[in-house]
């Protein structure tokens, strides 16, 4: 269990802010308090349901992480009808939802050593966690991300390094997958930092070192 993790707490967060950024995609905002203050990049929560009947929590991962003020982003896909994500995206700024965090061991933001390039993976649901990373990561980055048409987070994401886009349908940057975008681009890198729903595909570019590479939550 890491530091952050060992620190993990049970409560209700009042939701900030929410708004929808893309099909089905929602950007929420957490009054997370003590969740907030000791989360690092990488990690996730655990939302729980108003719904008796799902006893299961939703694991979500943390977008962006403001210490100072303990509020936690997390941008998520509703998954379908009656699902807990579902739920969650008709709630309203001033309500409460039961959160447990911060779960996960994070990105090792100190094996970046200084004058090194990054690769930093997202693809889907797996470029969010991408965001708060790209902030907190020292060094040069290369910020891959892969979708399947519409994107999102991407103009963020490039105010904290070089953005190359992957779309299935050749909508934006290169089609095919974030690693056809590696290629097109002739891009090289140090060390690997990913997420995302086909992870096994990013650990080996090249002669890039993977840092840690997740499975998309």
């Amino acid at each position: 269990m890491s530091t952050s993790e060992s620190k993990k707490t049970k409560k209700p967060c009042k939701i900030l802010s929410q708004e929808c950024i893309g099909t089905d995609i929602y950007s929420m905002w957490l009054d997370a308090g003590e969740i907030g203050k000791n989360a690092v990049p990488g990690q996730f929560v655990s939302l729980y349901s108003r719904n008796g009947g799902k006893l299961l929590p939703r694991p979500i991962s943390l977008c962006e992480i403001d210490k100072a003020e303990g509020k936690l982003r997390l941008v998520y896909r509703v998954t379908g009808k009656g699902t807990g994500t579902e739920e969650f995206s008709r709630l309203h700024a001033g309500v409460p939802v039961e959160t447990l965090g911060p779960l996960g061991n994070g990105f090792p933001l100190d094996r970046m050593e200084e004058g090194k390039k990054a690769f930093l993976i997202g693809g889907g649901i797996g470029i969010p966690p991408m965001l708060e990373l790209s902030r907190e990561l020292k060094g040069e980055k290369q910020i891959i991300l892969g979708y399947r048409d519409e994107l999102f987070l991407n103009e963020e994401l490039a105010k904290n390094g070089t953005v190359y886009l992957a779309t299935e349908d050749g909508s934006a940057g290169t089609k095919g997958n974030v690693l056809d975008a590696i290629c097109a681009e002739g891009l090289s890198a140090d060390v690997i930092y990913a997420c995302g729903p086909t992870v096994y595909n990013y650990i080996h570019i090249g002669n890039a070192r993977p840092i840690c590479v997740f499975d998309v939550l």
